[in-house]
């Protein structure tokens, strides 16, 4: 079972750039799940999830636009920048607008991780798993779930509140992230279930790892490959998690050990609208 205060909801892109029909850039099946992610969005704010807008804002001069993307936006009218033609590209629809106590992340590229500072933040706050909504699933939903799975948190993809160009192309994606790890849920679900029935596979898999290590398979077993002679042993404090265990790595980041509290974050507001952009691409 997972914990809803160690828990992070990402609702990525639900801009009007990517879900107006008109715009150049609209993905088609966005607007139909507004009404699910709004539902999504106001449940996880009831069972205390820590609610990040992850949300993509382009340069008036298009230095930051995918290049694979650049004709189509400039051809287009510029939308989700300062120069779109549309005045509300940027903007949220009014049932996904944040609220008190939400924070708003830029993110320069697909991921929500990518060149950004989303996985610092949710470190100090002891987050473990990230509920990931939002468009569009074969690239920003599936870049963020790959990074976060590479970065050891659980994920969690609310596929009727995530949408797809094609059915086809939607279907594939979720397949593909099961397949992978990720736990596959209806809004419906969620909304009655929480995240109770999502299994805890980072804090098992680390919690397995300390077990052998102090079961004296790595830490009283390790050899001195020039010599021979065993190398002294070196193990953490009773409680802690060691973040190498026989030369290898357990990753980027560790997960805080049971019965420990991460350091709290340091914001420059509760603000939404008063939240650091991440860093910005080179040229902007």
């Amino acid at each position: 079972m997972i914990e809803p205060t160690r828990a992070a909801f990402l609702l990525i892109d639900m801009q009007n750039g990517f879900i107006d029909p008109t715009s150049a850039l609209c993905v088609a099946g966005a607007a139909d799940t507004v009404p699910a992610c709004a539902h999504a969005l106001d449940f996880a704010r009831s069972i205390g999830m820590s609610i990040f807008h992850i949300r993509r804002i382009y340069s008036a001069d298009g230095a930051n636009v995918e290049p694979v993307r650049y004709r189509q936006w400039c051809d287009g009218g510029r939308p989700l920048s300062p120069a779109s033609e549309d005045e509300s590209s940027l903007n949220w629809p009014d049932l996904l607008t944040p609220a008190d106590g939400d924070r708003v992340m830029v993110k320069p590229r697909f991921s929500a991780f990518f060149d950004t500072q989303l996985d610092d933040v949710l470190s100090r706050e002891g987050i473990s798993t990230v509920v990931l909504a939002g468009t569009t699933t074969p690239n920003c939903v599936r870049s963020t779930c790959y990074d976060a799975l590479s970065l050891n948190y659980n994920v969690v993809i609310l596929e009727d509140a995530t949408s797809s160009r094609t059915p086809e192309v939607q279907r594939a994606n979720i397949e593909d992230m099961a397949y992978i790890g990720a736990h596959i849920m209806s809004v419906v679900e969620f909304l009655e279930q929480g995240l109770s029935q999502v299994r805890d596979i980072a804090g098992d898999t680390a919690r397995a790892i300390e077990a052998e290590y102090y079961a004296g398979g790595s830490a009283q077993g390790q050899v001195d490959r020039t010599t021979g002679a065993a190398a002294p042993c070196s193990a953490p404090a009773s409680g802690s998690h060691p973040r190498t265990i026989d030369s290898r790595t357990l990753g980027s980041r560790t997960l805080a050990p049971t019965g420990t509290t991460a350091p709290p974050a340091t914001r420059a507001s509760s603000d939404a609208r008063e939240l650091p952009a991440m860093r910005a691409p080179r040229g902007i």
